[in-house]
């Protein structure tokens, strides 16, 4: 496939359509290949990209610092509060600065609209670390576990569990578009953002996918291929305890992956919090893929930069 996501921004899976995705993903695996192969791969450089993290992070910060290491591209961190950001200076002004500096911008922040202003006024490729609506970098790495594990899409059940946030948003569009079941498992009053779901339902009426909310959690990973867990209380919530309380009779313990299928696989994003959205024993089974879906985050992030760079 020729690549014409060449100046493309990264904002939402929801921007993609499925060759797209699935080129991003070939390539991904490729990438991989070839730093396990101890193969050079340093085609950018002489790039540099940007980085404005508004929110803590581990494992998205250092992956995108390791693999664009790897491509040869220079990343710097940019602290917001010890930028003119924090004074008060409009993004535009930032963002067209960062344009003429920068052959792009890796960027976690908390509303969308945000990454979509800094795409508004900057040239260069605008890429989505995460924000309050969507993780589309986590959504590819998950796509690419899956893919490894089970070799294929077509016909899998996915059941989430956990906070319906930004994860969950991108798992939901990835799903539907692979043509995959998923449910999400979650106390009521716990939904998917309206604009997610609006595409969610396109992409299934193309693909045959079924979505469910169920509010039991053995409702949910009965015959699933595929478990995933997240944090009941994701960054920035103020209500931990509520949240908690709220999700008790959610925790995904060993019984619960016996209702799955036999060859089942438990992922989860990370951090995780053992006794709250699993038990210690399903995130360190034999079922567990959590540390190999981490490492795809670099991966698949490598593989977005250099279709989007070069």
């Amino acid at each position: 496939m020729k690549n014409k996501l060449k100046g493309k921004d990264y904002l939402t899976i929801m921007d993609y359509d499925k060759e797209e995705i699935e080129y991003i993903l070939d390539v991904s695996k490729s990438l991989k290949q070839k730093q396990a192969m101890g193969i050079p791969h340093d085609y950018m450089r002489g790039k540099t990209y940007a980085m404005i993290f508004e929110k803590k992070s581990t494992r998205t910060r250092t992956s995108f610092q390791c693999g664009t290491a790897q491509l040869g591209i220079q990343s710097f961190f940019m602290q917001s509060e010890a930028t003119q950001l924090g004074r008060g200076e409009p993004i535009r002004d930032t963002a067209r600065v960062i344009d003429r500096y920068a052959d792009g911008l890796f960027i976690r922040t908390f509303e969308q609209e945000i990454v979509e202003e800094y795409a508004k006024h900057m040239k260069n490729p605008v890429i989505n670390a995460l924000t309050n609506l969507t993780h589309p970098c986590q959504g590819l790495a998950d796509l690419l576990t899956i893919r490894e594990k089970k070799g294929g899409f077509e016909g899998l059940k996915v059941c989430y569990t956990g906070d319906v946030y930004n994860v969950c948003h991108s798992l939901m569009l990835g799903s539907t578009l692979f043509d995959m079941d998923i449910t999400v498992a979650a106390p009521k009053g716990f939904d998917p953002d309206e604009r997610i779901m609006k595409k969610c339902k396109e992409n299934a009426k193309r693909t045959g996918s079924n979505i469910k909310i169920v509010r039991d959690l053995k409702k949910g990973v009965k015959d699933a291929d595929v478990v995933y867990g997240n944090t009941w209380h994701s960054m920035g919530t103020a209500d931990k305890e509520k949240r908690i309380e709220q999700f008790k009779g959610f925790t995904v313990t060993d019984n619960h992956m016996k209702m799955a299928r036999d060859d089942a696989i438990f992922m989860h994003c990370m951090p995780a919090y053992r006794g709250e959205e699993m038990t210690n024993e399903v995130i360190e089974g034999e079922y567990s893929v959590i540390i190999d879906q981490a490492e795809n985050r670099m991966h698949t992030e490598k593989a977005v930069v250099s279709l989007v760079t070069l």
